[in-house]
């Protein structure tokens, strides 16, 4: 079974979210469709099959997270001795060769990216050109636009 790396903060939210859906998604949906099936005839019953299709996404997306929190790997990047390299966790300062724009991700997992909050997921491919790199290097990125060149200006572990 491959672990999936999670920040402690992208961790927290997984378990809330499971935490949400057990205790008030689930018990919502099944309250639904009890009422539902007091209206009777089930067959042309819209409120019934969209509790059903609504239980279903409940259930799913329980089982995903508690696979998900049960093979993970929680990385807390203030502790992590990397020698000043990007790292899964860390925050990166980065410059853009070609306008001078500087901006800043950190890289998490999957389920934690938000570009609007400036989470990159490690399987993006700014981040796997981060990877590895130090402050002064250069990272190039293939973009749909075609190659983007970022220097790395400064490497956090908050």
């Amino acid at each position: 079974m491959s672990k999936v790396p999670l920040t402690v903060n992208g961790a927290e939210l997984l378990r809330q979210e499971l935490h949400r859906l057990k205790t008030v998604d689930r018990p919502s949906v099944i309250n639904a469709i009890s009422e539902a099936r007091a209206q009777g005839d089930l067959s042309e019953n819209a409120e019934y099959e969209a509790a059903k299709e609504r239980q279903s996404f409940v259930e799913g997306r329980i089982v995903e997270l508690e696979f998900k929190l049960g093979s993970a790997q929680v990385i807390d990047p203030k502790t992590l001795n990397a020698d000043g390299r990007c790292v899964f966790g860390s925050t990166v300062i980065l410059e853009d060769a070609n306008n001078g724009d500087v901006v800043t991700y950190q890289i998490v997992g999957d389920d934690e990216a938000d570009i609007k909050k400036r989470k990159i997921s490690i399987s993006s491919p700014i981040a796997r050109a981060l990877i590895g790199k130090v402050v002064g290097d250069i990272a190039e990125v293939q973009a749909p636009g075609g190659v983007r060149e970022y220097e790395v200006v400064e490497v956090q572990y908050v």
